[in-house]
């Protein structure tokens, strides 16, 4: 029987920069375990409660990408309560817990971490049942690891290889919106590590730079911001304003983030842990990697 003593605070890296503050979280490190799906909650009317439920074989991380809420766990006997209000450390949920997430303060943006896939019958919604659970536990099923995707056939892509993808949209007029991006589903890589931005002054631009064969969603999970991709010919502008979209950039192109507006949030789901060789900084080191495309 899992319990409520599991659970644990886990501290996120934090780089600080004037240009705006990075943290982020990876698969086997600042998780103990693969992520099989990534999903938020936003637009949550203040004070509401929501997530009244158990999972059998799911584990969570779960960050406070913008303002504050709480999370309730039980485990049939005991109760904690934990606050998150700050974007770089997040909470561990054990398998097999009823957990609630409360007192959501206006803006709030939760950023959830599964390791499992989707699954309704993985569920306990009734609290009652769960106690019943609690005393009798079933013994949960093995997750096996996703199988590594094919690498890409094309080697040489170009700005009109990116586009804006719709995601996922669940909407409730009382408890808000949940948008979910499941790895080996949704779009063409699955994720292990996710990145984002946030105390980003008003106007300034982040990244400048390249990826030899990291594969990205770009999402804007509060506020609005540029995407500006360059291919070495050709250029091209994407505005990114809405949390259900994210944009899908192709390795090889050279990326700046630009004209953030206050309190604007900058979330990456990446195809990979975090490779420092696979970064190319100088532009015109860019340009010359291109040549040999």
């Amino acid at each position: 029987m899992m319990s409520v003593d599991e659970a644990k605070i886990i501290n996120l890296p934090k780089l600080l920069d004037a240009r705006g503050n990075l943290s982020f979280a990876e698969q086997f490190a600042q998780m103990p375990f693969e992520i099989r799906r990534v999903y938020w909650l936003y637009d949550v009317p203040g004070g509401i409660n929501r997530g009244g439920h158990a999972e059998i074989n799911n584990e969570e991380l779960v960050i406070a990408l913008s303002g504050s809420f709480e999370i309730l766990i039980n485990d049939g006997e005991h109760t904690r309560t934990f606050t998150l209000n700050r974007s770089y450390y997040g909470l561990y949920i054990p398998k097999g817990v009823w957990r609630e997430i409360r007192e959501f303060s206006t803006n709030a943006v939760a950023l959830e971490f599964g390791s499992i896939p989707y699954s309704e019958d993985d569920y306990i919604r009734d609290y009652d049942a769960f106690c019943e659970f609690a005393k009798h536990p079933i013994e949960p099923h093995v997750v096996r690891p996703l199988p590594v995707p094919s690498h890409l056939e094309k080697k040489c892509f170009h700005v009109e290889d990116c586009s804006i993808m719709e995601l996922d949209k669940h909407h409730s007029d009382r408890k808000g919106n949940l948008t979910v991006v499941e790895n080996g589903t949704m779009f063409p890589f699955s994720t292990k590590r996710v990145y984002y931005l946030y105390d980003v002054p008003g106007g300034a631009s982040r990244g400048a730079h390249a990826h030899k064969t990291l594969e990205q969603l770009i999402v804007a999970v509060s506020g609005s911001f540029k995407v500006s991709l360059d291919d070495g010919t050709n250029k091209k502008t994407f505005f990114l304003n809405r949390p259900y979209q994210g944009l899908y950039v192709r390795p090889g192109l050279w990326r700046d983030l630009e004209d953030f507006s206050s309190g604007a949030v900058c979330m990456v789901l990446a195809s990979e842990v975090y490779q420092a060789e696979d970064y190319i900084r100088d532009y015109d080191a860019f340009l010359e990697f291109r040549s040999h495309l």
